[in-house]
């Protein structure tokens, strides 16, 4: 192999592992922003009054916490693909929300 077309084949190799590590990133923000909205309709749910309201924030709710899951396991998927097994530290860090607001608090 000609020292050019080695020097192409590892400046190729590090672009697929810097887009790697980008998307990695992406599937992170992706869920921490599914997380903050999930937080957020929890809190307006458990500070509604009013129980149409309080009805509607729990759907509301059910859905933006299957978004979160849904994030989480493409993390963990994006993970898994880059040879990362273990997964406390996404345990750790991105914690799954609980089934209702009213068991967190």
């Amino acid at each position: 192999m000609s020292a050019s077309r080695g020097e192409g084949l590892r400046r190729t190799e590090e672009e697929i592992t810097q887009e790697k590590a980008a998307a990695l990133g992406r599937a992170g923000e992706r869920l921490e922003a599914a997380l903050d909205e999930t937080r957020n309709v929890a809190a307006k749910l458990l500070a509604a009054r009013d129980a149409a309201e309080r009805e509607r924030l729990a759907g509301e709710y059910g859905a933006a916490r299957a978004r979160a899951f849904d994030a989480r396991m493409a993390l963990v998927i994006q993970r898994e693909a880059l040879g990362l097994r273990r997964h406390a530290t996404v345990d750790q860090q991105f914690p799954e929300p609980p089934s209702t607001p009213y068991a967190s608090g």
